[in-house]
């Protein structure tokens, strides 16, 4: 089965996708929208084209694990999500995914605009990897 995985953002939202053994994940695109129900139809689209049959959406916790503004506008649109598609949508921790999506792009030497374009698909390759990941054990 094959698992999506959302890094919401204000203005730009990272795409994954699993392979269909759950083993690996991928980045697909960052979608640029603004406004959420046109975010949600890309996404159910994507959904719908891939075949994908579980959604996991980044948590964005504060470091302490308390969850702020940005937690409660991830779980409202979980929601959405959720209605939009009739999948499960799982929520996971992403706390450090964008700290470590910086550190791959450093060491891949990647800088400048295309940095900017596919940093939110990166963090949601961890975001997901770490799903899969968690999975296994």
């Amino acid at each position: 089965m094959k698992i999506l995985a959302v890094d919401l953002g204000e203005t730009r939202t990272g795409i994954a996708i699993s392979d269909f053994n759950e083993k690996l994940a991928s980045p697909v695109c960052v979608i640029e929208e603004r406004n959420r129900e046109r975010l949600l139809t890309k996404i159910a689209n994507i959904v719908e084209e891939n075949h994908v049959s579980e959604i996991v959406v980044g948590l964005p916790k504060n470091m302490d694990g308390s969850e702020g503004e940005s937690a409660k506008k991830a779980r409202e649109f979980q929601g959405l999500l959720k209605d939009k598609t009739k999948l499960t949508v799982v929520m996971i921790d992403e706390r450090g995914t964008t700290i470590t999506a910086h550190n791959y792009l450093n060491f891949t030497d990647t800088r400048g605009k295309k940095r900017k374009r596919i940093i939110d698909s990166v963090a949601a390759t961890i975001i997901l990897q770490n799903y899969l990941d968690s999975k296994k054990q």
